[in-house]
């Protein structure tokens, strides 16, 4: 199969982020950035790997009220000496967009950088109070 089929340049991928709204850039930093979502009793745990940037470079974002949103960009250094034989480490935009569950809770949102890893938790809210019976009186018309 030919590997240009999966490329984000196809002019099929092109087409669809047109269709739905999102730039294309964002649609290869979104395929570019690695995550794990964990669900633990009271909260859900965001994990993304951001290496080579600094806690001030990456943003962490509630939109629209349940879209969590990471995005962050990494640059090329600027060396004045000496050349680059080989570039492998990933440079540009991070962004990953999850959609929160219903039992979210927006307002109770953190985020840890360690060694390269970002970890946001977004606690989950209490579950709701059963509703109790509630007895109508019955008049006589």
């Amino acid at each position: 199969m030919d590997a240009r089929v999966f490329k984000l340049e196809n002019p099929l991928f092109t087409t669809l982020y047109h269709m739905i709204g999102m730039p294309e850039g964002d649609a290869e930093a979104m395929a570019a950035t690695p995550a794990d979502v964990k669900e633990h009793p009271n909260s859900y745990a965001f994990v993304v790997d951001m290496p080579g940037l600094k806690s001030g470079e990456i943003k962490v974002e509630v939109e629209y009220g349940n879209v969590l949103v990471i995005s962050g960009e990494r640059k090329r250094e600027k060396d004045k000496e000496g050349k680059y034989l080989r570039m492998e480490r990933r440079v540009g935009k991070f962004l990953r967009k999850f959609s929160l569950p219903d039992n979210a809770d927006t307002d109770a949102v953190s985020a840890v950088y360690q060694d390269g890893v970002l970890t946001v938790t977004v606690e989950k809210l209490p579950p709701p109070e059963p509703k109790k019976p509630k007895t109508i009186d019955v008049k006589i018309a």
